[in-house]
């Protein structure tokens, strides 16, 4: 166990001691915001030296260094008072115009204090200031306990709803292959792992100022829930962002048709909220023969909009877009006519657990070329597993054999193809299973069904008869 792991279960076991602090949720959004200050603190430090007349937006009272980096500085009612009427109330309306200001005000707008023991505040700060995020080694480090503090939100009730698995973002982000100077769009972020995931890959492209530059202008997301917006601005800036990158906003609020070429993007990455439903009215943002309350689908609509012609985009959907009828038939309809969904990859049962034991599936489809044929590939679960759980999730080695096959496509026993007329001639189901695969080949007809399921009931009354005769 790292010392960086060991500080994070000291901060979690204070704070489960303060009554304020109620449920997993409330600890992890109160210790990211007390982290996001210790870490604007120590990148601060940094854009001293590199930013030509750099000049904080913070008063130099609510300066980490002023008020918290002294273990023995405010504590007890002292403190709570400074940090609920004065911290807060500031940081929520900063009034300064600058990037660094922005980020703060953006992410404490609906950010709240629930520690109430300001002897236990302390404590926990006093924690935090044991970490320098100005170090490269201990910020890549971090970075992989925070990646397990955001798995932590699968457990904290609908919080789940914001990670997606850390194998499936990398595959979707490898696949899509984003480029320097590409516009990439997240449209509901969450905690931020496409975006991470894509700055990373992008970076490998970069080799001066300028380049990284273009590649903090070219990264955006939107979320408009403010625990997931808190734990993706932080996110951010634990890999490298200094400019504001994420909006707290809902893009499905917003008309259909005020969408222009100026909004189109090159790159889409998401895993859209599904099984959820938009609040009255948002509907009627979109064309009549699109509307419907089920956030995926709206996304996936807008999704097309906002495609450039050529722009890709790789999406999470559940198997109830595939195979749904009505507005989804439409929006699948308005897919594949302007676009070309050249590859569905059919996840199996687990890969969200224990957020969702719904099957999911990743489509890779790019604009301004119509369907003409879709590859679907059957994600097989590693040898000697039958499904995934929390302690031993999809990782992304499995997904080299899909990365084999991409570029030279072949028909095996996990991959096949379907035609525009075959998706036609099913009413635009996309629900096609694997062919190659023995169990789904087996078609039961009617006979076939009831006599098995007579047989069944055969052998329940002759157990039920031994079991009579047993007693008796």
């Amino acid at each position: 166990m790292t010392q960086i792991t060991t500080n994070i279960k000291s901060i979690r076991d204070i704070m489960r001691k303060d009554a304020g602090v109620d449920g997993d949720a409330q600890r992890i959004s109160q210790m990211v915001w007390m982290l996001f200050l210790k870490i604007f603190a120590d990148k601060e430090e940094e854009w001293e030296l590199t930013v030509e007349n750099y000049e904080s937006p913070l008063p130099v009272r609510l300066k980490w260094d002023t008020w918290a980096s002294d273990d023995e500085g405010l504590t007890g009612d002292e403190l709570m008072e400074f940090i609920n009427n004065d911290l807060f109330p500031t940081l929520k309306d900063l009034n300064i115009q600058s990037p660094q200001a922005t980020i703060i005000r953006s992410v404490f707008e609906d950010t709240y204090n629930y520690m109430k023991n300001g002897t236990l505040f302390r404590q926990v700060i006093n924690v935090i200031n044991g970490f320098d995020f100005n170090n490269s080694k201990e910020r890549h480090m971090f970075n992989e306990i925070y990646e397990t503090i955001l798995k932590e939100l699968q457990s904290a009730g609908s919080s789940g709803e914001y990670y997606t698995p850390r194998a499936v973002t990398q595959f979707m982000v490898d696949m899509v292959d984003p480029q320097l100077g590409e516009n990439i769009l997240d449209m509901a972020c969450g905690t931020g792992g496409f975006l991470t995931c894509s700055i990373e890959h992008v970076r490998k492209q970069v080799n001066t100022a300028k380049e990284r530059d273009v590649l903090q202008k070219s990264i955006r997301g939107i979320e408009k829930k403010p625990l997931p917006h808190l734990l993706c601005t932080t996110n951010l800036m634990l890999h490298g962002f200094d400019l504001p990158a994420v909006k707290r906003d809902n893009m499905l609020a917003m008309p259909y048709s005020d969408w222009g070429k100026k909004d189109r993007v090159d790159v889409i990455l998401m895993n859209p909220p599904f099984g959820g439903t938009e609040e009255d009215g948002t509907e009627n943002n979109f064309p009549q023969k699109f509307r419907t309350k089920e956030t995926a689908d709206l996304f996936l609509t807008l999704i097309i909009r906002l495609l450039k012609d050529g722009g890709r985009a790789a999406v999470v959907l559940p198997d109830g877009t595939l195979f749904g009828e009505g507005v989804k038939t439409r929006i699948k309809k308005e897919l594949l006519s302007k676009c070309n969904l050249h590859t569905i990859v059919r996840l199996p049962n687990g890969v969200f657990n224990p957020y969702t034991g719904i099957k999911t599936n990743l489509l890779f489809f790019e604009k301004g070329t119509a369907t003409r044929e879709i590859w679907y590939y059957d994600h097989p679960y590693p040898d000697g597993r039958k499904s995934y759980t929390k302690t031993n999730p999809v990782d992304i080695s499995e997904f080299t054999i899909e990365k084999k096959w991409w570029n030279d496509r072949e028909e095996n026993d996990n991959a096949w193809k379907v035609t525009l007329k075959e998706i036609e001639n099913k009413g635009y189901n996309l629900d096609f299973k694997n062919p190659n695969s023995e169990i789904e080949a087996q078609e039961l007809n009617k006979d076939t069904l009831l006599n098995q399921l007579q047989k069944s009931v055969d052998r329940t009354l002759k157990i039920m008869n031994q079991l009579n005769e047993n007693f008796n």
